[in-house]
C-alpha cells in the first residue's frame, strides 16, 4: 500500500499537507483532497467512456475546469481559505477534464494517422 501512495503523490505532484488531506480511521491518504478528486474524476472519466462511449466536449472541458482554476487562484491571490469538500470536488471536475482532453487528443492523432497513411497509400 506505500508504493502505491508513494507512486500517487509523484504523478499528481501532490503536497500531501494534512490540513487539505482526507484521514481514514486515523490515517491520512497518501494525496491531499484535491489531488483525490482528480483521481476519482479520472475513473468516473474512464469508466463513463469505456460504458457509454462519452467524453466532454471542449466547451464541457473549459466548464468542468473553471471551478478549480477560481478556487486556486482565489486560495492563492487572497485570504479564502478553501475546504476539503470544495478541493475534492474540483479536483474531480478536473480530473474528468483531464482524461477528456486526452480523449481528444488521441482521437485528433488517430484521425491526422488516419489522413495521412491515406496519402501514403495513394
Amino acid at each position: 500500500m506505500k508504493k502505491i501512495g508513494f507512486f500517487l503523490k509523484i504523478f499528481f505532484g501532490c503536497h500531501s499537507l494534512p490540513a487539505r488531506s482526507f484521514f481514514w480511521k486515523g490515517k491520512q491518504f497518501p494525496i491531499c483532497a484535491r489531488c483525490t478528486g482528480e483521481l476519482v474524476g479520472m475513473i468516473l472519466e474512464c469508466l463513463l467512456f469505456l460504458s457509454l462511449h462519452w467524453y466532454a466536449s471542449w466547451g464541457w472541458c473549459i466548464v468542468f475546469a473553471m471551478p478549480l482554476i477560481i478556487d486556486g487562484t482565489l486560495q492563492l491571490k487572497t485570504k479564502w481559505f478553501s475546504n476539503n469538500a470544495l478541493r475534492f470536488f474540483t479536483g474531480a471536475f478536473f480530473g474528468i477534464v483531464v482524461v477528456s482532453f486526452l480523449l481528444h487528443i488521441h482521437f485528433m492523432m488517430w484521425e491526422l494517422a488516419k489522413k495521412i497513411v491515406a496519402i501514403i497509400l495513394k
